[in-house]
């Protein structure tokens, strides 16, 4: 029997995401996590990817939004930035999360 799709649909809930690679625990002493939700609506989705294809860094840009604290609070807000290196790996893993 299959599934019925109301039984797929969910509000979206906050995921932990950890980078561990070796050159983000020798450079910070750790492994580093942030939060970003599980689901994205399918227009902001297509969008993204859209923009990955057409203009990399306002999709970049908007890929930074989705970086989230434990409260889903965006992490770069009011002028503040992560260091190139944990935004790279940051927006790796999102862009990993969201092609599952």
């Amino acid at each position: 029997m299959a599934i019925q799709l109301n039984k797929l649909a969910a509000k979206p809930q906050l995921m932990k995401v950890v980078l561990d690679t070796d050159d983000i625990k020798e450079k910070y002493g750790d492994s580093l996590e942030f939060y970003i939700y599980d689901r994205l609506q399918m227009s902001e989705f297509i969008g993204i990817a859209t923009m990955l294809e057409a203009n990399y860094g306002e999709a970049l840009v908007k890929l930074e939004t989705l970086i989230l604290d434990e409260k889903g609070h965006p992490v770069m807000k009011d002028g503040m930035v992560l260091p190139p290196d944990v935004i790279t790996g940051a927006i790796t893993k999102i862009v990993e999360q969201l092609g599952k």
